[in-house]
């Protein structure tokens, strides 16, 4: 991990962007700790770090006021990495079938998805391993975000995350479903009812196969980016009962 820049936010966060390899991240811990923090790995949208940042940095200041410090790295594909194979000829029969009132078919999901999973979910597991190596982190891990395939993948595969928020609001490979049987860690899941772009029967069946004993669903009314305070308030507090 090679930290590039730094600076510290008016609320007592030092910020630190790095990159990893060819993958380019951000690092955000409370100054204030006297003693190694616990990480939540913040997964991001696929929109690039750049224009998920004012969400990103949010969630952020909220963990560190909780005393936990958070990371995100870039997705697959995403801002200045190169684009996936495959993935524009997806997007376009994505759009296409959307357009046409068509239901996509699990081919074009895969064909979305699954690369960016295949290849998301070992830099995750490689950022973790340097993020556990500095000696301001450490303890129990936790992860928040979306994609969801990519979080319950990475919460099958990664037996150092005791917890996780996931966000729904992505389309779902079939694989991932039975993937979802796998997961034991605690969950809780948001749902935007409302989300024009997803799938909600989805979400729900995906909610439905998690293996988890104790898995929370919370859905608001509203569209993909309208996910109302309280919600996500209540997502930290899950993580901060799971971390300490």
């Amino acid at each position: 991990m090679h930290f590039t820049s730094e600076q510290r936010l008016d609320d007592g966060v030092l910020e630190r962007e790095f990159t990893l390899g060819e993958v380019p991240g951000i690092l955000w811990t409370p100054e204030a700790a006297s003693a190694p923090v616990s990480p939540i790995l913040l997964g991001p949208p696929p929109v690039g770090l750049r224009k998920a940042y004012p969400r990103l940095v949010g969630r952020a200041r909220h963990a560190a006021a909780d005393g936990f410090a958070t990371a995100t790295i870039e997705l697959p594909g995403n801002g200045d990495r190169p684009r996936l194979p495959g993935t524009e000829q997806a997007v376009a029969d994505l759009r296409r079938a959307m357009a046409a009132g068509e239901p996509v078919s699990d081919e074009i999901i895969d064909a979305l998805v699954l690369p960016l999973v295949d290849k998301a979910v070992p830099e995750w597991r490689t950022a973790l391993d340097a993020l556990l190596s500095l000696p301001e982190i450490g303890g129990p891990v936790g992860y928040s975000g979306g994609v969801i395939s990519i979080g319950t993948r990475l919460a099958v595969v990664e037996p150092r995350i005791s917890a996780a928020v996931l966000f729904a609001g992505s389309f779902i490979p079939r694989v991932i479903f039975e993937e979802a049987r796998q997961v034991t860690v605690p969950l809780h899941v948001l749902l935007q009812w409302d989300d024009e772009g997803n799938d909600r029967q989805a979400a729900l069946d995906l909610f439905h196969a998690f293996g988890s004993r104790e898995k929370t669903l919370h859905a608001n009314m509203g569209g993909h980016t309208g996910v109302p305070q309280h919600a996500g308030e209540a997502a930290g507090r899950f993580l901060a009962r799971h971390l300490r």
